[in-house]
């Protein structure tokens, strides 16, 4: 038996199931690039000094914070975009993530997860603004901001790990 095809073999395998993995949780508005920058990082390690480099590990890395600084960011700028305060925005990023938990309990997979999310920070964001304001159009406006900009991150952070799988996929079938 050729131990080190097998082990090549595994390896390849286990980066595939990852890859999907970071694709699926991106859909949860997780951060699915940071597994597929682990998937780069193991086929390096077997496949060095060929396709994926160094050069690739770190434009992914540099690609992952980038999503995570705009992740930070889209929340607040989306209730704020839309007139709402700073808190409102803390609020929807929270009230999504508690949302996104507790969406779990829904029994549709994924989408429960998802639903939970964007009610989370639509409820969240509406109640802090609400009692700002004490004005339900202008709280419903600001937090309607809130699911957009989070509508907005989950396809950033699904286009770009996918993004990433497609590099990988190119690189490794052109080196």
């Amino acid at each position: 038996m050729d131990w080190q095809a097998t082990g090549a073999f595994f390896i390849y395998a286990l980066a595939s199931l990852i890859c999907i993995g970071g694709l699926a949780i991106s859909c949860l508005s997780l951060s699915g690039t940071w597994a597929v920058l682990l998937a780069t990082g193991l086929l390096a390690w077997i496949r060095w000094p060929e396709f994926p480099s160094i050069g690739t590990i770190i434009a992914f890395l540099l690609l992952c914070i980038g999503v995570e600084v705009l992740e930070a960011l889209a929340s607040a700028w989306g209730v704020q975009k839309r007139g709402g305060s700073k808190a409102a925005g803390w609020a929807a990023l929270g009230g999504g993530f508690l949302g996104m938990i507790l969406g779990g309990f829904i029994p549709v997979p994924i989408l429960g997860n998802l639903l939970g999310m964007l009610l989370g920070s639509f409820g969240c964001a509406f109640w802090v603004e609400h009692e700002k304001m004490k004005k339900t159009d202008h709280a419903a406006h600001v937090a309607f901001g809130a699911v957009l900009a989070r509508l907005g991150v989950i396809f950033l952070k699904v286009g770009i790990t996918l993004a990433m799988i497609i590099a990988l996929i190119i690189g490794i079938a052109l080196g």
